[in-house]
């Protein structure tokens, strides 16, 4: 939404300066998504530059890709929540299994649409875990170190209260170790979590300890609630998280 309590916040915080890579390696391709995701903020940080081709009922996403393919497209790049939505508000069960069959006969319609010659790659950018009611507050001897909170439920980061980084660490590694990689920041970016090199202002926003989650729980923040309680969540550095299935599929000429 790129807003908070005052209100849109693009001036301040410009969505092209959050993310400056150029999407798609500067190319101009066509981008097949929800037509309410057109205009957003968090669409001008990572799809920049490409041709917006909104689509309003998931019948339609199949329909727009073929018709994209037939105008000779050599790339259309779709995107489609459903998996990721129903996770997190009813996860895993029978809503889950019902949506998964929803989505299988999308790729169905889609490989329908494929025009000879062309390959469609289905992939997904994150695993999910269901965390349900595992919710944990931080330990009271860790928040009394704690100036303030960042991140995601599953990658909590800790922000110490000046001169308290040291004792933060071994406080919060004691209290949930049991449940979580614990680590400084010093550790992460020494690890390459972040890849061989980050910028000292994105490393400012880092906080001094991580919470990494890897069993299935989730670290609280009261002010990261957002506008329901996740019950599927993702974030951190587990197998479920971190590897999804990249399936493809090609018509022969």
């Amino acid at each position: 939404r790129w807003s908070t309590a005052s209100g849109d916040v693009r001036r301040r915080h410009p969505p092209r300066d959050v993310q400056p890579v150029p999407p798609f390696l500067g190319a101009n391709v066509p981008v097949v998504s929800k037509v309410e995701l057109e205009t957003s903020a968090f669409s001008e940080a990572h799809l920049r530059g490409a041709r917006p081709r909104g689509w309003r009922t998931v019948s339609g996403l199949a329909v727009e890709v073929g018709r994209q393919l037939r105008n000779g497209e050599p790339f259309v790049y779709a995107y489609y929540d459903g998996v990721d939505k129903v996770a997190h508000e009813r996860g895993f069960g029978a809503f889950y299994e019902a949506e998964l069959t929803t989505a299988d006969r999308l790729v169905g319609d889609l490989l329908d649409q494929l025009v000879p010659g062309a390959a469609l790659a289905v992939i997904a950018d994150h695993g999910q875990v269901h965390v349900g009611d595992a919710v944990i507050t931080p330990d009271p001897e860790v928040l009394r170190l704690v100036h303030h909170q960042s991140g995601e439920g599953r990658f909590r980061w800790l922000h110490a209260r000046s001169g308290a980084a040291n004792d933060l660490v071994a406080a919060a590694r004691d209290r949930h170790g049991d449940v979580a990689w614990v680590h400084s920041r010093e550790e992460l970016l020494d690890a390459g979590w972040f890849g061989p090199a980050i910028g000292g202002p994105v490393a400012g926003r880092l906080g001094e300890v991580a919470l990494v989650a890897r069993e299935p729980v989730s670290f609280d923040e009261p002010a990261d609630t957002g506008p329901f309680r996740l019950i599927c969540r993702h974030g951190s550095m587990t197998a479920d998280e971190v590897l999804v299935p990249l399936l493809a599929k090609q018509v022969h000429p």
